[in-house]
């Protein structure tokens, strides 16, 4: 029998979740609703303020709309899929289906992780090169960096995505996992893994050294910068948006190199599973809150379009 005979040989997955402890499957069901709902209300909400203010038309913003269409649509290839196997019995999914999750969270995963750089590239630019910023980051550039983001997270989860499918499952496999998530496939194929999580461990170490390459030379050129400001206010207030920023570069980046950089990991399937709900689950939520609603003028029109709904009751 082929290896792809092998997929279509009735080989059924079930997602396990977190059915191993059945006391917190509504509490948890309470809390993924909640910070999903938050996540879908505060960047949908993001893309539409930037989108329909001329003032936010600027390249820092044109990034935080791609980033919160990037978390919206990341969250929601496992957000959903998860509320719904907290609440049912049948938490089965097909290889198929499991295979389109897996390319959707990795393309988005991918992009998310070279956004955060080019937004530490984008400040980088805005505080250390003033006077040439409007002509460093022009709309073409912008454009093309957001464009080259997509077009390398397809590229990664396709290649990914392809070697999965040329494995072989047999019969029933229970994904200890809430989402199709890649080490949790390889860990049930009956096939040689080994190329697999090459391929793994060579793109996700890739990535991370060198998106934390960008992000880390950017902020130290950063804090050189803002330690040479007369003003006493502006290194302040400079110094409390790095450490936004940076807060949630740690979680994401930390946990990404905690699960895949990492060969030949021993973590145990329970604390995957915990480090995955953030950065699937609570970083997407996060980021509206960090990079956006912190912002004054973002601020401002919120604060304008609440005055403007309460004045027309």
């Amino acid at each position: 029998m082929s290896l792809s005979d092998g997929n279509k040989s009735g080989a059924t997955f079930m997602l396990l979740g977190f059915s191993d402890s059945p006391q917190l499957q509504v509490p948890l069901f309470l809390i993924f609703l909640a910070i999903y709902s938050v996540t879908v209300v505060g960047n949908l909400g993001m893309i539409i303020i930037i989108k329909t203010n001329p003032k936010l038309h600027t390249p820092m913003y044109f990034f935080l709309s791609h980033l919160s269409f990037v978390d919206f649509c990341y969250s929601s290839t496992v957000a959903p899929k998860t509320l719904v196997n907290l609440v049912v019995k049948d938490r089965t999914i097909s290889f198929s289906g499991c295979a389109v999750q897996f390319f959707f969270f990795c393309t988005f995963g991918v992009a998310e992780s070279l956004l955060l750089a080019v937004m530490a590239y984008d400040r980088f630019v805005a505080i250390c090169n003033s006077l040439l910023y409007t002509v460093a980051m022009s709309q073409k550039l912008c454009a093309m960096l957001v464009v080259g983001n997509y077009a390398w997270g397809v590229a990664c989860s396709l290649m990914l995505t392809c070697y999965v499918l040329k494995l072989s499952f047999y019969g029933f496999n229970t994904i200890n996992h809430f989402f199709c998530e890649f080490s949790s496939l390889l860990s049930l194929s009956c096939s040689d893994t080994f190329i697999n999580q090459l391929l793994l461990f060579i793109f996700a170490t890739f990535n991370e050294i060198s998106t934390l390459l960008i992000i880390l030379t950017s902020y130290v050129s950063i804090v050189v910068t803002i330690l040479k400001m007369r003003s006493a206010s502006g290194p302040c207030k400079t110094f409390s948006t790095c450490a936004s920023h940076l807060t949630a570069i740690t979680i994401f980046h930390g946990t990404i190199l905690f699960l895949y950089c990492v060969p030949n990991s021993k973590n145990s399937r329970h604390t995957v599973k915990v480090a995955s709900v953030f950065y699937t689950v609570v970083i997407p939520m996060l980021n509206p809150l960090i990079y956006s609603l912190r912002n004054k003028d973002v601020k401002v029109i919120i604060s304008k379009i609440m005055d403007t709904e309460v004045f027309s009751y």
